[in-house]
């Protein structure tokens, strides 16, 4: 069965209703015993969190308004129960690790009024939820999550001016003070720095039926919930998107028997905590497809960004079959076992059923299956649900997977069009890439033919992606769940030289650092977004690149600093990947190799930032040199710049 269990000590030991259910404050620590929730039940339902003796967020308010009634308005304690989970779980498609430990303790409290709120502390964060036992439907008219904490903390938001976005603005980075209550929302994750060594991922897990949590500034140490409203009435708005004319008065319609949404909390004692966290995954419910065995992550072609514009051809670039046929040989050539067509695939993007005639699709498919590479196709969500048996059809076809755009909400209406998606395109041996999109929060272990999530800033905004904002990526979005950037490019420059227009797209940040982010980045799918001429051209990089694979066996976090600099090993069988990035500042790490196994020899091949990087950011370095165990590496990376190699 996928997603097998593989209980090490699995013991929800429920220890009964406690005697002292008058009781108003009732505390749950983590197994390591150094992070502490105590919960308290007074006019409302609040907590506050401590790690050891420091107090990091206190008086955060919980509260559901259903039907009219809220829930954590003058509680009602009847019971509660305490409760251990020890598993470890191997995952279906394992960007991080091949196997993750699930260990924390649980506390459940009931109240009168047919509900629950269901605490759990990890060794490296906190979670609860809200649990209804109610026959009727349920009309969630909101839900209130105050967060505050204990100092006027840097915050780390990605601000949008409303629930309709693409997700994609960069990152701001201000005081809790500064963020007013007039000011722009924020979408998760949230990442905020304490005035002591520790660090809070904020987002959410186990999202079905449900729309995403936003939150607002309060100017002063808070935050306070927002969510989109149930759409009932929508309008024309192109071929892409619906306008949305008329809203309920309620955020979510749904069971009144059902477990609402995790609010998570990952904490980090250090900045390499947050990086290899899997609280969103362990949260999350289990796969619920009974074969997975056809869902084969990998690398992917993608003609897009590079404006689909091969040169040293002897045929006219475009969106033609020469154009795909070039794309699915070099493909081939280099193990890469998918190619994208983007939009243009379509005689109509409004029409998924027709193929622009210049492109000759069967042969395409066909040719594609000869040489061992998949095809997928992308479309906008619209054209999806106005034509929902295309997977289907896909599948008879031969298409391997689905890119779907512009969806750009997250309300319930379409946090269920994403499950709906899932489920029917799992039907027909289907993966999706969902671009346009909000940002992972645990459909992808339910359904993994989900093989990665847009939502990010990333490399389609050529100039607007950069390195100094990408260093955070790891930290915050990619934090929670597979991130598809884009990376690859060929051409690379500092920012005071760059200029960037198809078909000569190019990238901000050296070559050492774009072939970095194929370690450091993690996605189920992962783009080679340039053009197969300049790969080709540039061999010997690509070969490196396509030999980084897209899911791992382990995952360590050798250096971290958020806003700064990130170093990752990852192993895949008997090899190691290291691949460290830093900001818009040049720095060395010295990295230990104390991870190797003892007496063996590796040999390490590494492409850094070469000497003259900083200015010409094309140059670059391969080196190779024997190490073993005891080696300990000086990585120095210019800035904007990176540094990657394989040990074997």
């Amino acid at each position: 069965m996928p997603g097998k269990v593989r209980l090490l000590v699995m013991s929800l030991i429920f220890l009964g209703v406690t005697n002292t259910l008058s009781a108003k404050e009732i505390e749950l620590t983590s197994p390591d015993k150094h992070i502490r929730v105590n919960v308290k039940v007074g006019d409302n339902i609040s907590y506050d969190v401590s790690y050891d003796s420091d107090l990091l967020m206190q008086d955060c308010v919980l509260a559901l308004d259903v039907n009219g009634t809220v829930l954590g308005k003058s509680p009602k304690l009847t019971g509660n129960k305490r409760g251990v989970i020890n598993e470890t779980i191997d995952r279906e498609v394992p960007t991080k690790n091949a196997q993750i430990k699930n260990h924390c303790n649980t506390l459940l409290l009931n109240f009168k009024g047919g509900y629950s709120v269901e605490f759990r502390a990890y060794n490296d964060g906190i979670a609860y939820r809200f649990i209804t036992n109610r026959k009727d439907i349920s009309e969630v008219k909101g839900e209130r999550v105050d967060l505050n904490f204990a100092g006027n903390y840097l915050t780390h938001i990605s601000k949008t001016p409303s629930f309709k976005t693409s997700y994609e603005y960069p990152y701001s980075h201000v005081k809790l003070d500064e963020w007013k209550s007039d000011d722009r929302m924020s979408y998760l994750p949230i990442l905020v720095q304490t005035d002591k060594e520790y660090s809070i991922l904020v987002s959410e897990a186990d999202l079905f039926d449900y729309p995403c949590l936003f939150f607002k500034g309060t100017g002063s140490n808070g935050l306070v919930s927002a969510f989109p409203k149930y759409p009932l009435e929508f309008g024309e708005d192109g071929d892409r998107s619906l306008s949305i004319l008329k809203e309920a008065d309620y955020i979510a319609k749904t069971s009144g028997k059902r477990k609402y949404p995790w609010r998570t909390f990952v904490i980090g004692k250090n900045d390499a905590d947050i990086v290899g966290n899997e609280m969103v995954y362990k949260l999350s419910r289990p796969c619920e497809l009974e074969d997975i065995s056809w869902i084969k992550p990998g690398q992917v072609s993608w003609e897009w960004w590079n404006g689909a514009s091969p040169y040293h051809v002897d045929f006219k670039y475009g969106c033609n079959l020469e154009t795909y046929k070039y794309f699915i040989d070099f493909a081939s050539e280099f193990g890469i076992p998918y190619i994208i067509m983007d939009e243009g695939w379509a005689k109509s993007t409004r029409d998924p059923y027709t193929p622009n005639p210049n492109v000759n699709l069967p042969e395409l498919i066909r040719y594609g299956k000869e040489k061992n590479v998949g095809i997928v196709l992308w479309l906008t969500w619209l054209t999806v649900e106005n034509n929902f048996d295309l997977f289907k059809t896909f599948s008879d076809w031969g298409i391997a997977g689905v890119k779907i755009d512009f969806m750009d909400r997250s309300d319930q209406w379409m946090v269920n069009y994403y499950e709906r998606v899932a489920k029917e395109a799992a039907k027909h041996k289907l993966f999706v890439d969902f671009h346009g999109s909000f940002k992972p929060a645990g459909m992808e272990r339910a359904y993994p033919n989900i093989l990665s999530y847009e939502g990010v800033r990333g490399m389609e905004q050529m100039g607007g992606a950069t390195p100094e904002n990408n260093i955070y990526l790891p930290f915050m979005r990619n934090a929670v769940g597979a991130m598809d950037y884009t990376p690859g490019a060929m051409i690379s420059m500092q920012p005071e030289v760059y200029c960037s227009r198809r078909p000569n797209s190019a990238a901000i940040g050296t070559r050492a650092y774009q072939m970095a982010l194929f370690v450091v980045f993690e996605s189920g799918l992962q783009m080679l977004a340039d053009n197969p001429t300049n790969y080709y051209r540039e061999r010997e990089c690509t070969e490196y690149i396509t030999s980084v694979p897209v899911t791992w066996d382990e995952t360590r976090v050798l250096q971290a600093e958020i806003g700064k600099s990130l170093v990752v090993a990852k192993r895949k069988g008997d090899k190691w990947y290291i691949g460290g990035i830093t900001n818009d500042k040049e720095r060395d790490i010295n990295i230990s190799l104390d991870f190797l196994e003892d007496n063996r020899k590796y040999k390490l091949t590494s492409f850094e930032d070469g000497i003259n990087a900083d200015r010409q950011a094309l140059d670059y370095k391969k080196k190779e040199q024997p190490v073993n165990k005891s080696t300990t590496l000086i990585l120095h990376m210019v800035r904007n710049g990176g540094w990657t190699g394989v040990i074997e």
